[in-house]
Protein backbone atom coordinates (compact mmCIF):
# COMPACT_ATOMS: atom_id res chain seq x y z
CA UNK A 1 0.00 0.00 0.00
CA UNK A 2 0.96 3.27 -0.69
CA UNK A 3 1.35 5.35 2.49
CA UNK A 4 3.11 8.33 1.85
CA UNK A 5 4.32 10.35 -0.90
CA UNK A 6 6.19 13.43 -0.73
CA UNK A 7 7.15 15.40 -3.64
CA UNK A 8 9.42 18.63 -3.76
CA UNK A 9 9.85 21.28 -6.55
CA UNK A 10 8.62 19.44 -9.17
CA UNK A 11 6.52 21.16 -12.28
CA UNK A 12 4.45 23.60 -10.27
CA UNK A 13 4.70 22.02 -7.22
CA UNK A 14 6.33 23.39 -4.36
CA UNK A 15 6.05 21.18 -1.68
CA UNK A 16 3.63 18.38 -0.96
CA UNK A 17 3.20 15.81 1.92
CA UNK A 18 0.46 12.94 1.51
CA UNK A 19 -0.77 10.51 3.95
CA UNK A 20 -2.91 8.41 1.39
CA UNK A 21 -5.12 5.49 3.29
CA UNK A 22 -6.37 1.85 2.61
CA UNK A 23 -9.72 1.41 0.52
CA UNK A 24 -10.80 3.70 -1.93
CA UNK A 25 -8.76 7.58 -2.43
CA UNK A 26 -10.24 9.94 -4.84
CA UNK A 27 -8.42 13.29 -6.21
CA UNK A 28 -10.63 15.72 -7.93
CA UNK A 29 -10.03 19.49 -8.71
CA UNK A 30 -10.83 21.54 -11.60
CA UNK A 31 -8.73 20.94 -15.03
CA UNK A 32 -5.39 22.20 -15.04
CA UNK A 33 -5.10 21.88 -11.26
CA UNK A 34 -2.38 19.73 -11.25
CA UNK A 35 -3.67 15.75 -11.09
CA UNK A 36 -1.42 15.00 -13.76
CA UNK A 37 1.52 16.28 -12.54
CA UNK A 38 0.93 14.33 -9.23
CA UNK A 39 0.89 11.14 -11.29
CA UNK A 40 4.08 12.35 -13.38
CA UNK A 41 5.52 12.43 -9.94
CA UNK A 42 4.92 9.48 -8.71
CA UNK A 43 5.96 7.65 -12.24
CA UNK A 44 9.22 9.28 -11.54
CA UNK A 45 9.86 7.98 -8.23
CA UNK A 46 8.92 4.50 -9.66
CA UNK A 47 10.92 4.79 -12.45
CA UNK A 48 8.59 5.38 -15.13
CA UNK A 49 9.45 6.75 -18.07
CA UNK A 50 7.89 10.04 -18.41
CA UNK A 51 8.25 13.80 -19.63
CA UNK A 52 12.29 15.06 -19.44
CA UNK A 53 11.35 18.72 -18.03
CA UNK A 54 10.17 18.12 -14.35
CA UNK A 55 11.81 20.14 -12.19
CA UNK A 56 10.35 24.02 -11.02
CA UNK A 57 11.42 26.56 -12.58
CA UNK A 58 14.49 28.07 -10.57
CA UNK A 59 15.00 25.01 -8.26
CA UNK A 60 18.08 23.60 -8.21
CA UNK A 61 16.62 19.51 -8.80
CA UNK A 62 13.18 17.81 -8.17
CA UNK A 63 12.65 14.91 -5.31
CA UNK A 64 9.66 12.37 -4.98
CA UNK A 65 9.67 10.13 -2.01
CA UNK A 66 7.30 7.20 -2.21
CA UNK A 67 6.79 5.15 1.37
CA UNK A 68 5.19 1.70 0.57
CA UNK A 69 3.76 -0.60 3.79
CA UNK A 70 4.69 -4.49 2.72
CA UNK A 71 2.44 -6.87 4.43
CA UNK A 72 4.04 -10.78 4.65
CA UNK A 73 4.16 -12.31 1.17
CA UNK A 74 4.33 -9.09 -0.93
CA UNK A 75 5.91 -9.82 -4.30
CA UNK A 76 8.38 -6.50 -3.40
CA UNK A 77 9.87 -8.43 -0.50
CA UNK A 78 11.12 -11.16 -3.50
CA UNK A 79 12.54 -8.23 -5.40
CA UNK A 80 14.35 -6.49 -2.65
CA UNK A 81 15.64 -10.01 -1.34
CA UNK A 82 16.95 -10.84 -5.34
CA UNK A 83 18.75 -7.26 -5.01
CA UNK A 84 20.52 -7.87 -2.15
CA UNK A 85 17.96 -5.96 0.14
CA UNK A 86 16.94 -7.05 3.68
CA UNK A 87 13.41 -7.08 3.18
CA UNK A 88 11.40 -4.98 5.95
CA UNK A 89 8.08 -4.29 6.08
CA UNK A 90 8.38 -0.43 5.02
CA UNK A 91 10.14 0.38 1.60
CA UNK A 92 11.07 3.67 0.74
CA UNK A 93 12.02 4.84 -2.57
CA UNK A 94 13.58 8.26 -3.07
CA UNK A 95 14.64 9.97 -6.45
CA UNK A 96 15.88 13.09 -7.52
CA UNK A 97 16.50 14.94 -10.97
CA UNK A 98 18.00 17.98 -12.26
CA UNK A 99 17.37 20.50 -14.58
CA UNK A 100 19.88 19.10 -16.98
CA UNK A 101 18.05 15.71 -16.91
CA UNK A 102 20.38 13.91 -14.45
CA UNK A 103 18.45 11.26 -12.51
CA UNK A 104 19.20 9.40 -9.59
CA UNK A 105 17.39 6.67 -7.18
CA UNK A 106 17.62 5.10 -3.73
CA UNK A 107 15.75 2.12 -1.92
CA UNK A 108 15.97 2.61 2.15
CA UNK A 109 18.80 4.42 1.60
CA UNK A 110 20.70 2.18 -1.28
CA UNK A 111 21.90 3.89 -4.49
CA UNK A 112 20.14 1.67 -7.62
CA UNK A 113 19.05 2.72 -11.03
CA UNK A 114 16.12 2.86 -12.77
CA UNK A 115 15.56 -0.66 -13.81
CA UNK A 116 15.47 -1.43 -10.36
CA UNK A 117 12.91 1.14 -9.39
CA UNK A 118 11.22 0.20 -11.94
CA UNK A 119 11.32 -3.67 -11.36
CA UNK A 120 10.15 -2.82 -7.99
CA UNK A 121 7.18 -0.78 -9.48
CA UNK A 122 5.55 -3.68 -11.02
CA UNK A 123 4.55 -5.34 -7.68
CA UNK A 124 3.78 -2.13 -6.45
CA UNK A 125 1.69 0.02 -8.26
CA UNK A 126 -1.15 -0.65 -11.15
CA UNK A 127 -1.74 2.07 -13.43
CA UNK A 128 -4.61 2.15 -15.60
CA UNK A 129 -6.58 4.84 -17.80
CA UNK A 130 -7.68 5.64 -21.34
CA UNK A 131 -3.69 6.24 -22.51
CA UNK A 132 -2.25 3.82 -20.47
CA UNK A 133 0.04 1.83 -22.73
CA UNK A 134 1.82 -0.13 -19.52
CA UNK A 135 -1.26 -2.13 -18.59
CA UNK A 136 -4.23 -3.64 -20.50
CA UNK A 137 -4.39 -1.76 -23.58
CA UNK A 138 -0.74 -3.09 -24.54
CA UNK A 139 -1.30 -6.66 -26.45
CA UNK A 140 1.82 -7.60 -25.01
CA UNK A 141 1.12 -8.14 -21.98
CA UNK A 142 -2.47 -9.51 -22.56
CA UNK A 143 -0.90 -13.26 -22.57
CA UNK A 144 0.69 -12.64 -19.49
CA UNK A 145 -2.46 -11.41 -17.75
CA UNK A 146 -4.78 -14.30 -19.00
CA UNK A 147 -2.03 -16.58 -17.62
CA UNK A 148 -2.10 -14.99 -14.45
CA UNK A 149 -6.29 -15.12 -14.37
CA UNK A 150 -6.08 -18.51 -15.30
CA UNK A 151 -3.30 -19.74 -12.71
CA UNK A 152 -1.59 -21.08 -15.43
CA UNK A 153 2.06 -20.73 -14.08
CA UNK A 154 3.15 -24.51 -13.76
CA UNK A 155 1.89 -25.65 -17.37
CA UNK A 156 3.68 -22.18 -18.49
CA UNK A 157 6.66 -23.32 -16.84
CA UNK A 158 6.31 -26.62 -18.03
CA UNK A 159 6.30 -24.78 -21.49
CA UNK A 160 9.38 -22.73 -20.73
CA UNK A 161 11.11 -25.85 -19.39
CA UNK A 162 10.35 -27.87 -22.50
CA UNK A 163 11.55 -25.15 -24.66
CA UNK A 164 14.99 -24.64 -22.85
CA UNK A 165 15.57 -28.68 -23.34
CA UNK A 166 14.11 -28.42 -26.87
CA UNK A 167 16.71 -25.37 -27.35
CA UNK A 168 19.82 -27.42 -25.82
CA UNK A 169 19.26 -30.41 -28.13
CA UNK A 170 18.93 -28.79 -31.73
CA UNK A 171 22.44 -26.65 -30.30
CA UNK A 172 23.90 -29.60 -29.45
CA UNK A 173 22.94 -31.27 -32.70
CA UNK A 174 24.05 -28.27 -34.91
CA UNK A 175 27.33 -28.13 -32.75
CA UNK A 176 27.53 -31.96 -33.66
CA UNK A 177 26.70 -31.66 -37.56
CA UNK A 178 28.91 -29.00 -38.21
CA UNK A 179 31.97 -30.82 -36.38
CA UNK A 180 31.37 -33.31 -38.38
CA UNK A 181 31.46 -31.47 -41.30
CA UNK A 182 34.67 -30.16 -40.13
CA UNK A 183 36.07 -33.08 -40.10
CA UNK A 184 34.17 -34.69 -43.34
CA UNK A 185 36.35 -31.87 -45.27
CA UNK A 186 39.42 -33.39 -44.13
CA UNK A 187 38.58 -37.36 -44.04
CA UNK A 188 41.33 -38.11 -47.05
CA UNK A 189 44.12 -35.46 -44.78
CA UNK A 190 43.11 -38.10 -41.65
CA UNK A 191 43.09 -40.95 -43.41
CA UNK A 192 46.29 -40.94 -44.64
CA UNK A 193 48.10 -38.64 -41.60
CA UNK A 194 47.08 -41.25 -39.37
CA UNK A 195 48.22 -44.26 -41.85
CA UNK A 196 51.41 -42.83 -41.78
CA UNK A 197 51.79 -42.31 -37.83
CA UNK A 198 50.63 -45.70 -37.07
CA UNK A 199 53.02 -47.16 -39.45
CA UNK A 200 55.96 -45.44 -38.22
CA UNK A 201 55.12 -45.63 -34.64
CA UNK A 202 57.15 -42.99 -32.71
CA UNK A 203 57.92 -43.35 -29.59
CA UNK A 204 58.82 -40.49 -26.40
CA UNK A 205 62.02 -39.91 -26.44
CA UNK A 206 62.82 -42.15 -29.67
CA UNK A 207 64.60 -39.15 -31.77
CA UNK A 208 66.93 -38.35 -28.90
CA UNK A 209 67.68 -42.36 -28.21
CA UNK A 210 67.95 -42.21 -32.35
CA UNK A 211 70.43 -38.96 -32.86
CA UNK A 212 73.03 -40.26 -29.72
CA UNK A 213 73.40 -43.86 -31.47
CA UNK A 214 73.89 -42.29 -34.66
CA UNK A 215 76.40 -39.84 -33.45
CA UNK A 216 77.80 -42.32 -31.71
CA UNK A 217 78.08 -44.95 -34.60
CA UNK A 218 79.51 -42.19 -36.73
CA UNK A 219 82.15 -41.56 -34.15
CA UNK A 220 83.37 -44.99 -33.87
CA UNK A 221 84.37 -45.04 -37.94
CA UNK A 222 86.85 -42.49 -37.13
CA UNK A 223 88.64 -43.68 -34.20
CA UNK A 224 88.05 -47.48 -34.63
CA UNK A 225 91.25 -47.88 -36.47
CA UNK A 226 93.50 -46.19 -33.64
CA UNK A 227 92.09 -48.34 -30.98
CA UNK A 228 92.21 -51.32 -32.96
CA UNK A 229 96.18 -50.04 -33.38
CA UNK A 230 96.57 -49.75 -29.70
CA UNK A 231 95.21 -52.68 -29.01
CA UNK A 232 97.75 -54.71 -31.21
CA UNK A 233 100.36 -52.88 -29.44
CA UNK A 234 99.00 -54.08 -26.36
CA UNK A 235 98.42 -57.33 -27.57
CA UNK A 236 101.27 -60.58 -27.64
CA UNK A 237 102.42 -59.50 -31.07
CA UNK A 238 103.55 -56.07 -28.80
CA UNK A 239 103.89 -55.16 -25.52
CA UNK A 240 102.76 -58.09 -23.86
CA UNK A 241 105.00 -60.47 -25.63
CA UNK A 242 108.17 -58.13 -25.40
CA UNK A 243 107.60 -58.17 -21.52
CA UNK A 244 106.50 -61.60 -21.58
CA UNK A 245 109.89 -62.35 -23.43
CA UNK A 246 112.22 -59.99 -20.85
CA UNK A 247 110.20 -61.46 -17.95
CA UNK A 248 111.27 -64.92 -19.09
CA UNK A 249 114.40 -64.36 -19.67
CA UNK A 250 115.02 -62.47 -16.60
CA UNK A 251 113.59 -65.44 -14.38
CA UNK A 252 115.83 -68.02 -15.94
CA UNK A 253 118.79 -66.51 -14.95
CA UNK A 254 117.29 -65.04 -11.62
CA UNK A 255 119.27 -67.76 -9.74
CA UNK A 256 122.51 -66.65 -10.55
CA UNK A 257 122.19 -62.66 -10.14
CA UNK A 258 122.50 -63.10 -6.54
CA UNK A 259 119.09 -61.45 -5.73
CA UNK A 260 119.76 -58.51 -7.71
CA UNK A 261 116.35 -58.91 -10.52
CA UNK A 262 114.21 -59.69 -7.70
CA UNK A 263 112.73 -56.43 -7.53
CA UNK A 264 112.39 -55.87 -11.55
CA UNK A 265 111.07 -59.29 -12.34
CA UNK A 266 108.72 -58.20 -9.34
CA UNK A 267 107.52 -54.88 -10.84
CA UNK A 268 107.40 -56.10 -14.44
CA UNK A 269 104.97 -58.78 -13.09
CA UNK A 270 102.89 -55.88 -11.83
CA UNK A 271 103.55 -53.99 -15.11
CA UNK A 272 102.07 -56.93 -16.69
CA UNK A 273 98.91 -57.36 -14.72
CA UNK A 274 98.28 -53.23 -15.63
CA UNK A 275 99.12 -54.30 -18.92
CA UNK A 276 96.86 -57.26 -19.09
CA UNK A 277 94.09 -54.80 -17.70
CA UNK A 278 94.69 -52.05 -20.26
CA UNK A 279 94.44 -54.64 -22.73
CA UNK A 280 90.65 -56.03 -22.04
CA UNK A 281 89.34 -52.75 -21.80
CA UNK A 282 90.54 -51.22 -25.07
CA UNK A 283 89.32 -54.68 -26.34
CA UNK A 284 85.89 -54.05 -24.52
CA UNK A 285 85.62 -50.69 -26.46
CA UNK A 286 86.27 -52.40 -29.54
CA UNK A 287 83.60 -54.35 -28.81
CA UNK A 288 81.72 -51.50 -28.43
CA UNK A 289 81.81 -50.03 -31.53
CA UNK A 290 81.81 -53.19 -33.15
CA UNK A 291 78.49 -52.15 -35.62
CA UNK A 292 77.16 -53.32 -38.84
CA UNK A 293 77.14 -50.34 -41.38
CA UNK A 294 73.72 -51.50 -42.31
CA UNK A 295 72.67 -50.85 -38.05
CA UNK A 296 73.93 -47.30 -38.49
CA UNK A 297 71.57 -46.58 -42.05
CA UNK A 298 68.56 -47.89 -40.51
CA UNK A 299 69.19 -45.51 -37.74
CA UNK A 300 69.47 -42.41 -40.06
CA UNK A 301 66.41 -43.61 -41.85
CA UNK A 302 64.25 -43.81 -39.38
CA UNK A 303 65.43 -40.64 -37.36
CA UNK A 304 65.03 -38.78 -40.50
CA UNK A 305 61.52 -39.91 -40.92
CA UNK A 306 60.23 -38.59 -37.48
CA UNK A 307 61.94 -35.55 -37.91
CA UNK A 308 60.11 -35.31 -41.78
CA UNK A 309 56.84 -36.01 -40.37
CA UNK A 310 57.42 -34.16 -36.99
CA UNK A 311 58.12 -31.21 -39.55
CA UNK A 312 55.73 -32.36 -41.97
CA UNK A 313 52.94 -31.94 -39.01
CA UNK A 314 54.40 -28.42 -37.51
CA UNK A 315 54.80 -29.99 -34.25
CA UNK A 316 57.83 -31.20 -32.22
CA UNK A 317 59.31 -35.11 -32.65
CA UNK A 318 58.16 -36.15 -29.10
CA UNK A 319 54.86 -34.46 -29.89
CA UNK A 320 54.41 -37.25 -32.67
CA UNK A 321 52.23 -39.19 -30.01
CA UNK A 322 50.11 -37.33 -28.83
CA UNK A 323 48.94 -35.90 -32.36
CA UNK A 324 48.56 -39.65 -33.35
CA UNK A 325 46.47 -40.02 -30.31
CA UNK A 326 44.47 -36.62 -31.51
CA UNK A 327 44.11 -37.73 -34.93
CA UNK A 328 43.50 -41.26 -34.71
CA UNK A 329 40.28 -39.61 -32.19
CA UNK A 330 38.97 -37.31 -34.31
CA UNK A 331 38.81 -39.87 -36.96
CA UNK A 332 37.11 -42.48 -34.94
CA UNK A 333 34.64 -39.81 -34.30
CA UNK A 334 34.55 -39.22 -37.82
CA UNK A 335 33.69 -43.24 -38.71
CA UNK A 336 31.03 -42.92 -35.84
CA UNK A 337 29.67 -39.69 -36.49
CA UNK A 338 26.72 -40.75 -38.63
CA UNK A 339 25.24 -43.07 -35.33
CA UNK A 340 26.00 -40.38 -33.11
CA UNK A 341 24.21 -37.43 -35.73
CA UNK A 342 21.24 -40.36 -35.90
CA UNK A 343 21.24 -40.34 -31.60
CA UNK A 344 20.59 -36.36 -31.25
CA UNK A 345 18.45 -36.22 -34.09
CA UNK A 346 16.48 -38.62 -32.03
CA UNK A 347 16.75 -36.52 -29.20
CA UNK A 348 15.69 -33.90 -30.77
CA UNK A 349 12.83 -35.63 -31.61
CA UNK A 350 12.34 -36.31 -28.14
CA UNK A 351 12.59 -32.84 -27.09
CA UNK A 352 10.23 -31.67 -29.71
CA UNK A 353 7.49 -34.33 -28.88
CA UNK A 354 8.05 -32.78 -25.18
CA UNK A 355 7.45 -29.07 -26.39
CA UNK A 356 4.25 -29.66 -28.70
CA UNK A 357 2.58 -31.89 -25.79
CA UNK A 358 3.41 -29.13 -23.50
CA UNK A 359 2.44 -26.16 -25.64
CA UNK A 360 -0.83 -27.94 -26.78
CA UNK A 361 -1.93 -28.70 -23.50
CA UNK A 362 -1.21 -25.07 -22.20
CA UNK A 363 -2.99 -23.58 -25.64
CA UNK A 364 -5.94 -25.22 -24.42
CA UNK A 365 -5.92 -24.08 -20.94
CA UNK A 366 -5.42 -20.68 -22.64
CA UNK A 367 -8.89 -21.33 -24.44
CA UNK A 368 -10.90 -21.93 -21.64
CA UNK A 369 -8.95 -19.65 -18.89
CA UNK A 370 -10.00 -16.92 -21.81
CA UNK A 371 -14.34 -18.73 -21.83
CA UNK A 372 -14.06 -18.05 -18.20
CA UNK A 373 -12.79 -14.44 -18.65
CA UNK A 374 -15.07 -13.50 -21.48
CA UNK A 375 -17.89 -14.68 -18.92
CA UNK A 376 -16.60 -12.83 -15.81
CA UNK A 377 -16.63 -9.36 -17.64
CA UNK A 378 -19.80 -9.99 -19.98
CA UNK A 379 -21.45 -9.98 -16.51
CA UNK A 380 -19.42 -7.26 -15.18
CA UNK A 381 -20.45 -5.10 -18.05
CA UNK A 382 -24.22 -5.32 -17.08
CA UNK A 383 -23.94 -3.63 -14.62
CA UNK A 384 -21.75 -0.57 -16.01
CA UNK A 385 -25.06 0.04 -18.54
CA UNK A 386 -22.86 -2.05 -21.58
CA UNK A 387 -25.14 -5.20 -21.34
CA UNK A 388 -25.20 -5.47 -25.34
CA UNK A 389 -21.50 -5.21 -25.80
CA UNK A 390 -19.19 -8.22 -26.48
CA UNK A 391 -15.90 -9.18 -24.70
CA UNK A 392 -13.85 -11.41 -26.38
CA UNK A 393 -10.66 -12.84 -25.69
CA UNK A 394 -8.88 -13.94 -28.66
CA UNK A 395 -6.04 -16.72 -28.43
CA UNK A 396 -4.36 -17.30 -32.19
CA UNK A 397 -1.75 -19.23 -33.55
CA UNK A 398 1.37 -17.51 -33.18
CA UNK A 399 5.68 -18.84 -33.89
CA UNK A 400 6.41 -21.34 -31.09
CA UNK A 401 8.76 -19.86 -28.43
CA UNK A 402 9.42 -20.04 -24.67
CA UNK A 403 5.54 -18.92 -23.84
CA UNK A 404 3.89 -21.43 -26.11
CA UNK A 405 2.46 -21.06 -29.41
CA UNK A 406 -0.28 -18.65 -28.12
CA UNK A 407 -0.70 -14.46 -29.43
CA UNK A 408 -3.43 -13.34 -26.79
CA UNK A 409 -5.28 -10.26 -27.51
CA UNK A 410 -8.67 -8.93 -25.76
CA UNK A 411 -10.86 -7.85 -28.15
CA UNK A 412 -14.13 -5.94 -28.03
CA UNK A 413 -17.57 -5.24 -30.14
CA UNK A 414 -19.38 -2.28 -28.87
CA UNK A 415 -22.66 -3.33 -30.82
CA UNK A 416 -24.50 -6.88 -31.70
CA UNK A 417 -23.38 -8.18 -35.31
CA UNK A 418 -20.94 -5.10 -35.39
CA UNK A 419 -16.98 -6.52 -35.75
CA UNK A 420 -14.09 -7.09 -32.59
CA UNK A 421 -11.69 -5.36 -32.52
CA UNK A 422 -8.70 -3.98 -30.13
CA UNK A 423 -9.73 -2.14 -27.14
CA UNK A 424 -7.97 1.09 -28.14
CA UNK A 425 -9.44 1.17 -31.68
CA UNK A 426 -13.27 0.14 -31.45
CA UNK A 427 -14.32 1.71 -28.14
CA UNK A 428 -15.36 5.50 -27.14
CA UNK A 429 -13.60 7.08 -24.20
CA UNK A 430 -16.39 6.38 -21.98
CA UNK A 431 -16.88 2.58 -23.47
CA UNK A 432 -13.02 2.23 -23.13
CA UNK A 433 -13.32 2.98 -19.44
CA UNK A 434 -15.74 0.96 -18.63
CA UNK A 435 -14.06 -2.42 -20.32
CA UNK A 436 -11.07 -1.29 -18.33
CA UNK A 437 -12.70 -1.22 -15.45
CA UNK A 438 -14.92 -4.61 -15.70
CA UNK A 439 -11.77 -6.38 -16.86
CA UNK A 440 -10.00 -4.76 -14.22
CA UNK A 441 -12.38 -5.53 -11.71
CA UNK A 442 -12.08 -9.83 -12.69
CA UNK A 443 -8.64 -9.65 -13.02
CA UNK A 444 -8.13 -8.30 -9.06
CA UNK A 445 -10.16 -11.58 -7.88
CA UNK A 446 -7.48 -13.76 -9.02
CA UNK A 447 -4.64 -11.54 -7.85
CA UNK A 448 -2.77 -11.09 -5.12
CA UNK A 449 -3.40 -8.34 -2.37
CA UNK A 450 -1.02 -5.56 -1.80
CA UNK A 451 -0.79 -3.60 -4.72
CA UNK A 452 -2.02 0.13 -5.62
CA UNK A 453 -4.19 0.51 -8.30
CA UNK A 454 -4.33 3.60 -9.83
CA UNK A 455 -7.19 4.65 -12.05
CA UNK A 456 -6.71 8.13 -14.44
CA UNK A 457 -10.24 9.41 -15.23
CA UNK A 458 -11.59 6.26 -16.01
CA UNK A 459 -14.70 7.78 -15.57
CA UNK A 460 -14.28 10.06 -18.51
CA UNK A 461 -17.46 10.34 -20.47
CA UNK A 462 -20.17 8.64 -18.62
CA UNK A 463 -22.69 10.21 -15.92
CA UNK A 464 -25.52 9.51 -14.04
CA UNK A 465 -26.40 6.33 -13.42
CA UNK A 466 -23.18 4.29 -15.91
CA UNK A 467 -21.08 6.60 -13.78
CA UNK A 468 -22.63 5.42 -10.14
CA UNK A 469 -21.88 2.15 -11.42
CA UNK A 470 -18.24 2.89 -12.68
CA UNK A 471 -17.96 3.81 -8.90
CA UNK A 472 -19.69 1.10 -7.07
CA UNK A 473 -17.00 -1.11 -8.84
CA UNK A 474 -14.33 1.01 -7.50
CA UNK A 475 -15.49 0.64 -4.08
CA UNK A 476 -15.73 -2.96 -4.22
CA UNK A 477 -12.47 -3.20 -5.93
CA UNK A 478 -10.84 -1.20 -3.14
CA UNK A 479 -12.03 -3.64 -0.51
CA UNK A 480 -9.26 -4.91 1.30
CA UNK A 481 -6.87 -3.15 -0.53
CA UNK A 482 -5.73 1.04 -1.81
CA UNK A 483 -7.00 2.44 -4.41
CA UNK A 484 -6.26 5.59 -6.26
CA UNK A 485 -8.83 7.17 -8.53
CA UNK A 486 -8.63 10.94 -10.21
CA UNK A 487 -11.98 11.80 -11.30
CA UNK A 488 -14.45 14.47 -12.56
CA UNK A 489 -17.47 12.14 -11.93
CA UNK A 490 -19.57 13.59 -8.34
CA UNK A 491 -21.12 9.80 -8.27
CA UNK A 492 -17.13 8.53 -8.23
CA UNK A 493 -16.02 11.09 -5.88
CA UNK A 494 -19.00 10.66 -3.24
CA UNK A 495 -18.18 7.29 -3.02
CA UNK A 496 -14.43 7.84 -1.94
CA UNK A 497 -13.46 6.85 1.65
CA UNK A 498 -10.35 9.24 1.56
CA UNK A 499 -10.82 12.57 -0.64
CA UNK A 500 -8.62 14.89 -1.67
CA UNK A 501 -8.61 18.19 -3.15
CA UNK A 502 -6.08 19.43 -5.92
CA UNK A 503 -6.03 22.87 -6.42
CA UNK A 504 -3.85 25.87 -8.31
CA UNK A 505 -2.53 29.05 -5.78
CA UNK A 506 -1.36 32.35 -7.60
CA UNK A 507 1.10 34.07 -5.02
CA UNK A 508 3.39 37.13 -6.37
CA UNK A 509 2.62 35.82 -10.54
CA UNK A 510 4.28 32.31 -9.13
CA UNK A 511 1.39 29.23 -9.87
CA UNK A 512 1.57 26.11 -7.49
CA UNK A 513 -0.25 23.08 -7.12
CA UNK A 514 -1.36 22.00 -3.59
CA UNK A 515 -3.56 18.95 -2.53
CA UNK A 516 -4.85 19.01 0.58
CA UNK A 517 -7.33 16.28 2.34
CA UNK A 518 -10.94 17.35 3.14
CA UNK A 519 -13.21 16.71 5.84
CA UNK A 520 -16.77 15.45 5.48
CA UNK A 521 -18.30 18.83 5.11
CA UNK A 522 -15.48 20.29 2.57
CA UNK A 523 -15.96 16.86 0.39
CA UNK A 524 -19.74 17.49 0.48
CA UNK A 525 -18.86 20.96 -0.62
CA UNK A 526 -16.71 19.70 -3.29
CA UNK A 527 -18.93 17.04 -4.79
CA UNK A 528 -21.62 19.69 -4.94
CA UNK A 529 -19.40 21.79 -6.55
CA UNK A 530 -18.59 18.88 -9.64
CA UNK A 531 -22.34 18.67 -9.96
CA UNK A 532 -23.40 22.62 -9.89
CA UNK A 533 -20.42 24.21 -11.15
CA UNK A 534 -18.71 27.35 -9.20
CA UNK A 535 -22.24 27.96 -8.00
CA UNK A 536 -22.89 25.96 -5.13
CA UNK A 537 -26.82 25.95 -4.60
CA UNK A 538 -28.62 24.21 -1.91
CA UNK A 539 -29.91 21.94 -4.67
CA UNK A 540 -26.95 20.73 -5.84
CA UNK A 541 -25.93 19.88 -1.32
CA UNK A 542 -28.47 17.93 -1.27
CA UNK A 543 -27.79 16.11 -4.41
CA UNK A 544 -24.00 15.93 -3.05
CA UNK A 545 -25.42 14.70 0.62
CA UNK A 546 -27.96 12.17 -1.30
CA UNK A 547 -24.80 10.95 -3.17
CA UNK A 548 -22.38 10.53 -0.30
CA UNK A 549 -25.17 8.43 1.64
Amino acid sequence: MLRALEIRDMLIIDRLDLDFQPSLNVLTGETGAGKSILLDSLGFVLGWRGRAELVRQGAKQGEVTAVFDLPAGHAALAVLEDLGFDPEGELIMRRINTPDGRKTGWVNDRRVSGEVLRRLSETLVELHGQHDDRGLLNPKGHRAILDSYGALEIPADKVRKTWRDLGKARKTLSAAQEALEAVQAEEDFLRHAVEELTKLDPQPGEEAELDAKRRMMQSAEKIRDDIAQASTALGYDGAEGAMASALRWLEGVTDKAEGRLDSPIDALTRAMAELDEAARGVADCLDALAFNPAELEEAEERLFAIRGLARKHQVMPDELVELTAKLSARLEALDAGGAQIEALTQAVRAAETAYDAAANSLTEARKAAAARLDAAVSGELAPLKMERAVFQTEVAEAPEGPDGRDAVQFTVATNPGSPAGALNKIASGGELSRFLLALKVCLSEERDGGVTMIFDEIDRGVGGATADAVGRRLKDLAEGGQVLVVTHSPQVAALGAHHWKVAKNVVDDVTTSDVVPLSPDERETEVARMLSGDTITPEARAAARALMG
